[in-house]
């Protein structure tokens, strides 16, 4: 899959906030009061643990927007696997530019690559099945293009983006219609054509009403892997079907399987670590 880059008008507003919130009233008092004015320096983003790469757009536009004289150089592009010690990118301008810039850059740029190694731990597990690896809307408010583009970066694929991408009809919407079978109706009648339907299903009788009324995915929640099993063999092929709930490296491939489709992660984007990677002096 090819990783196209997210475009800078949306990443722009999103560095511009995060370098507004850290300059605050009066700037970086610390740089500008020990470092001269006319002082250069080249200086790299190296990474300090293996992982994957994700973010690099969005630190060059830290740098570039605090000062458009600092240039720098890309060693190893989003999506790269990185070993520590790998340097990431060479950057060289004004000293006080790179100092200042550097904690919003390092900010999106370990968080991100955090999230496309985690990403790619779990892709790596399943890699010998078809499933899929897709990410939720579990993400930091105001940072979702961005999370789901470092999914992408570690091998992994995206689900909706937002409530108004398809249907997805999940357990309380259940509960207050009334039951599977009403859900589903209601959902067909007050949608357009192109509008894609999907399930949540705890039970074997849930999933058969919405096979029963020609759903295009069924996410099966939480179901241990002999039930899951089960449930794609029901399935057999007519409808796309999610597994969801307790996935790990180590029970992602358990689960995969079973023969299911997709394997959806939440804690990809709301709880993977960062990735260490650091703005160090060139040597």
């Amino acid at each position: 899959m090819t990783l196209s880059p997210l475009p800078r008008l949306m990443l722009e507003p999103l560095v511009r906030a995060a370098l507004l919130e850290d300059l605050g009233c009066a700037g970086d008092i610390t740089t500008e009061a020990i470092v001269p004015a006319d002082v250069s320096a080249k200086l790299v983003l190296a990474a300090r643990q293996p992982g994957v790469v994700a973010g690099l757009d969005l630190a060059a536009l830290a740098f570039g927007l605090i000062d458009p004289a600092i240039a720098m150089k890309i060693e190893r592009p989003d999506g790269s696997r990185i070993e520590a010690g790998d340097i990431l990118a060479t950057l060289i301008g004004p000293a006080r530019g790179l100092l200042t810039a550097e904690r919003v850059a390092l900010n999106f740029l370990s968080h991100l690559s955090g999230i496309a190694t985690a990403t790619a731990g779990i892709v790596d597990a399943v890699r010998d099945h078809k499933a899929r690896i897709v990410c939720t809307r579990k993400t930091t408010p105001g940072l979702r293009a961005l999370e789901k583009y470092a999914v992408r970066a570690g091998g992994g694929s995206n689900h909706r983006f937002g409530l108004d991408d398809a249907v997805l009809i999940k357990d309380n919407h259940i509960a207050i219609a009334g039951g599977v079978r009403a859900a589903i109706e209601r959902a067909k009648a007050n949608v357009g054509h192109l509008v894609k339907i999907e399930v949540e299903v705890d039970t074997l009788d849930q999933l058969q009403q919405a096979l029963d009324l020609g759903v295009d995915a069924v996410l099966l929640d939480n179901m241990g892997p002999d039930l899951l099993a089960q449930a794609v063999r029901m399935v057999s092929g007519r409808a796309i079907t999610e597994a969801s709930g307790r996935v790990t490296p180590a029970t992602a491939p358990e689960i995969a399987a079973t023969g299911v489709d997709l394997i959806s992660v939440g804690w990809l984007t709301h709880s993977a670590p960062i990735l260490d990677i650091g703005l160090d002096t060139s040597l």
